[in-house]
């Protein structure tokens, strides 16, 4: 029986995609050739019902457990398994699913500021035109209507950065020495240090990993007219494109996407306005996420430093 021994699961939109990258090379690693299964997000099939693009994404899910296993059956003898589903971290019920089947595992999660993560997320849909509002605040407004019409988790801009409440679950099903907390910073900014962080909680060689590349960075797009009309063509395709073959989708998507992605410009930061009116959510969580990890986070949350990012004009 072919099983993972450690799961990358969590969360979209920080360096999931580049972690996998990463530890793929590791001789002592075996990664999944299918990055993201999705095997612990249901008990059975996907759903067939979502926002633009979900079915599709739904049509990939990995949920059978014969066809979970063979993800493994390829891994060199004595190497570790595992595989990247960032979703896994946001779903509750997965972490029963997981302790259930896999009794031993080990757990990687990669947290990011929840207000950057959120743009983010926005950021990656927009670009990959699914996304129709073109004002990140707006999204995030529209989130609860979304979540209860049945569209997907990435749609879930806030709910996915609720880490409190998702660590403390996950920690009554999984002992805390089995879970390594990561900062997306870190990642980021010191890969080789924390590389060998996540390869000695794993019990491999150290010292063999030195990079983790960029990946799944989607480009950003202006608002244009132009633009407008390529987004409803690509959301109108998400919407339908799961009743024809994949090489059918992927020839009509990918003129669509070059030529949405024919001028791009840098992703711009969270305006100082959009962050005061976003942090007032998280606040509590990350709070609730340093009871239960037992480490601090305030430091790159930049929760306790909010009043930097009172909106121009208001008065204190």
């Amino acid at each position: 029986m072919a099983l993972p021994d450690f799961l990358i699961a969590g969360v979209p939109k920080a360096g999931t995609s580049a972690l996998h990258a990463a530890l793929a090379p590791h001789p002592g690693l075996y990664l999944s050739a299918v990055k993201e299964p999705k095997f612990f997000l249901t008990d059975g099939p996907p759903p067939r019902r979502g926002g633009p693009g979900d079915v599709q994404t739904y049509q990939e899910h990995v949920w059978r457990r014969a066809d979970y296993e063979a993800l493994f059956d390829p891994a060199p003898p004595g190497a570790l398994r595992g595989e990247a589903t960032p979703f896994y971290l946001h779903d509750l019920d997965a972490h029963a699913r997981i302790a259930k089947l896999l009794p031993e595992v080990k757990i990687i999660l990669v947290l990011r500021d929840p207000v950057d993560r959120a743009h983010s997320n926005w950021a990656h849909l927009y670009g990959a035109g699914l996304e129709s509002e073109s004002d990140f605040l707006r999204a995030v407004e529209l989130e609860p209507r979304r979540t209860a019409a049945g569209w997907a988790a990435f749609w879930q801009y806030t709910g996915l950065g609720q880490y409190g409440t998702q660590v403390k679950s996950l920690l009554e099903h999984v002992e805390r020495e089995r879970v390594l907390l990561l900062r997306y910073r870190d990642l980021r900014d010191a890969p080789a240090a924390t590389l060998d962080r996540v390869c000695a909680f794993l019990g491999v060689a150290t010292g063999l990993l030195a990079e983790a590349p960029p990946e799944n960075v989607r480009r950003f797009v202006a608002d244009t007219p132009a633009n407008a009309v390529i987004r409803l063509a690509l959301r109108t395709g998400g919407r339908i494109g799961h009743h024809f073959p994949v090489p059918v989708r992927v020839a009509a998507r990918t003129p669509l996407l070059n030529l949405l992605h024919r001028r791009h410009g840098s992703r711009p930061r969270v305006p100082p306005a959009q962050r005061a009116a976003l942090l007032p959510r998280f606040t509590d969580e990350i709070r609730r996420l340093e009871d239960v990890s037992g480490e601090s986070y305030a430091d790159w949350l930049s929760l306790e430093h909010a009043s930097r990012y009172t909106p121009k004009g208001a008065t204190s």
